[in-house]
């Protein structure tokens, strides 16, 4: 009763205070506190997973942690990197600020991903999959997680995030099927046995334009790392590197898939049409009917 009654003090205490960006739906003022306590408890949980379990008893000095993260959360840090924890596509993943905190809208395009994956995996096994601008390796890794037929080649052009995507891929104890190197989009696979012989690629491009990046709300840009927004001076910049790249890469029939940013969609498909290497481009919509996603298959 005494956890529930303090539980329920802090709430009242800190409701007002608390700001939630749009991106990151799965935060409210009940998962927040309760992530934070979870945290404070030695037994870190993100605040999707928090929701699923009762509060532990507290000691005093538990109970001044909590204080502390509660403050931390109120100073713009993100409370992924406060608990060290990030939910993505029911998989719980090591965060901090070495890379992006993987988002729930990124679940669209590896919820087609892995759908795509399923269905190639019925008449191929192992799958060949590469993800490039891996950030914190939580796009393969979701996949090599619910889909035990995928290997994974995963590439990001920082050192940090490569070293976060190794904590993940131990972690997840898959060691076995998820791979990492530092390089940028395909450099890290320019070699004769990649070619050809993906399967399927999948990537969460940096798509914000450069003069915006510095722009967006502190919570993001004091935190997380530019270099996984920046994409160049229109925003597509990455992605169309990985659209004129990716062929030289994908077996026949071999899919690619990436996301873009709100109003890219319909330019960027073009792009991939007019490349004349992919005969069947696709588009994935949010919840609100925007498109977000791409899946173009090479010919």
């Amino acid at each position: 009763m005494l956890t529930e009654a303090h539980f329920e003090k802090l709430k009242n205490e800190f409701e007002s205070k608390f700001h939630f960006l749009d991106d990151k739906p799965e935060e409210s003022v009940d998962s927040t506190i309760r992530a934070c306590w979870h945290a404070a408890s030695g037994s870190p949980k993100s605040a999707e997973e928090a929701l699923k379990f009762p509060l532990p008893e507290l000691t005093e000095t538990q109970l001044k942690i909590l204080q502390l993260l509660i403050g931390q959360r109120l100073e713009n840090i993100p409370l992924a990197y406060i608990t060290g924890r990030q939910n993505f596509m029911g998989i719980e993943l090591l965060a901090d600020k070495r890379a992006l905190i993987p988002r729930k809208e990124t679940e669209i395009l590896g919820g087609k991903a892995l759908d795509i994956s399923k269905s190639l995996s019925k008449d191929k096994h192992p799958l060949r999959v590469m993800d490039v601008c891996c950030g914190a390796g939580n796009l393969g890794l979701a996949i090599a997680w619910h889909n035990p037929e995928v290997e994974v080649f995963a590439a990001d052009i920082s050192e940090d995030a490569v070293e976060l995507t190794k904590d993940n891929i131990s972690f997840l104890d898959l060691n076995h099927r998820v791979h990492v190197e530092k390089g940028n989009l395909f450099s890290a696979f320019d070699k004769k046995e990649y070619y050809r012989s993906i399967d399927l690629i999948i990537c969460n491009p940096p798509y914000i334009s450069s003069a915006k990046v510095s722009k967006m709300n502190s919570e993001i840009s004091n935190h997380e790392p530019a270099l996984a927004f920046d994409g160049g001076m229109f925003g597509t910049k990455i992605i169309q590197g990985l659209i004129n790249q990716a062929p030289k890469f994908l077996n026949e029939g071999g899919w690619l898939l990436f996301e873009v940013g709100l109003g890219q969609g319909d330019f960027i498909m073009r792009l991939c049409g007019e490349t004349n290497q992919y005969n069947s481009i696709e588009s994935v919509s949010d919840s609100r009917g925007n498109l977000r996603v791409i899946a173009a298959r090479r010919k």
